[in-house]
């Protein structure tokens, strides 16, 4: 097994799967982290599809959640608050991805692995960055059959609290350059709309008409603008949530899940010059995120999906990958 670095004295391994169709992925467990996947084009080149690093210490000076499982509730809460509880602020006056040390920053224990799986397990104390109740959580990667990636997160919790677990993996079928030709559709009539610090105003508005309006597969380029996206989705529960296609190489994929939400976001806040690859840089438009979760600040809005997470409850969140040519 390689080792893919050190944190603190400990070895960070590299754990290997493989479809029976040939797609092949990497997870290590700083983060419970997904480093590589590579896919065929149509005429049956294997490439890099997520944005990574070759170093694990690239990942260390350059924190951009790159392939992460982030919690216990990503996205983010106004001023780090709900109720009473009040979080880590790591985005001041905000909390995002869980704080300064979530779970992206664990090291989480392996329980069970094989050529086409992997299971990551991390148990989370009582008050871990404000948060009530001990959260015991696992992240499972598995391939089915030859096009399937399944990436399935679960919780039980000993007291009431909030959960929104989410893989921060940044897609760029293309496998360089930026993703503006990607033609996408989301199945979704409504998006949160966001005032200062990206917080949810509260209210949903339509798509039909702006941006956000990809409800049949348009080029991304063609509506993105100079700012790109940043932005929640409200899912309407049709599958495929998501579907893109990049017409050069004529990757795709389908993403079908149980969460309501899906945050897109496409690197506008990537530090230029980011490193990348086999000497690639990142910047704005490099990749997209497809955070499928419940919606930003949906602790402090009552009119939102639920994140409430009690006692003899089990939180499970599925992302459905399908990967495939045209």
């Amino acid at each position: 097994m390689d080792i893919f670095g050190q944190i603190n004295g400990q070895d960070i391994p590299v754990y290997a799967l493989r479809s029976t169709g040939g797609l092949t992925a990497k997870v290590i467990p700083w983060g419970a982290r997904l480093i590589s996947l590579r896919t065929p084009s149509r005429i049956g080149k294997m490439g890099e599809i997520i944005l990574g690093h070759d170093r694990l210490q690239d990942y260390l000076d350059h924190p951009t959640y790159f392939g992460a499982t982030c919690g216990r509730y990503a996205n983010r809460i106004a001023g780090g608050r709900y109720g009473d509880v009040q979080l880590d602020i790591n985005e001041a006056p905000n909390h995002l991805h869980g704080g300064s040390q979530g779970f992206d920053k664990a090291i989480w224990q392996v329980a069970d692995h094989g050529p086409a799986h992997i299971r990551l397990t991390h148990l989370s104390p009582d008050g871990d960055m404000g948060y009530p109740g001990a959260l015991s959580a696992s992240v499972t990667y598995r391939f089915e059959g030859d096009e399937h990636l399944i990436i399935e997160m679960e919780a039980r919790t000993t007291a009431p609290t909030v959960v929104n677990l989410v893989n921060h993996a940044y897609f760029n079928l293309k496998g360089a350059g930026d993703i503006l030709d990607h033609q996408m559709m989301v199945s979704a009539e409504a998006y949160t709309p966001v005032g200062a610090g990206l917080i949810p105003t509260g209210a949903l508005a339509p798509v039909e008409g702006t941006k956000y309006d990809f409800r049949q597969p348009t080029r991304i380029g063609d509506l993105a603008g100079d700012d790109g996206y940043d932005h929640n989705w409200c899912l309407t529960g049709a599958a495929p949530a998501v579907r893109i296609l990049e017409p050069s190489s004529g990757r795709a994929l389908e993403l079908t899940t149980n969460e309501p939400g899906v945050q897109i976001y496409t690197c506008g806040m990537m530090p230029e010059a980011t490193p990348g690859r086999a000497g690639a840089v990142y910047g704005k438009f490099a990749g997209l995120t497809l955070e499928t979760q419940k919606y930003p600040d949906s602790p402090n809005n009552p009119a939102f999906p639920s994140a409430a997470l009690n006692p003899g409850e089990t939180y499970r969140h599925v992302m459905d990958f399908r990967f495939f040519t045209v």
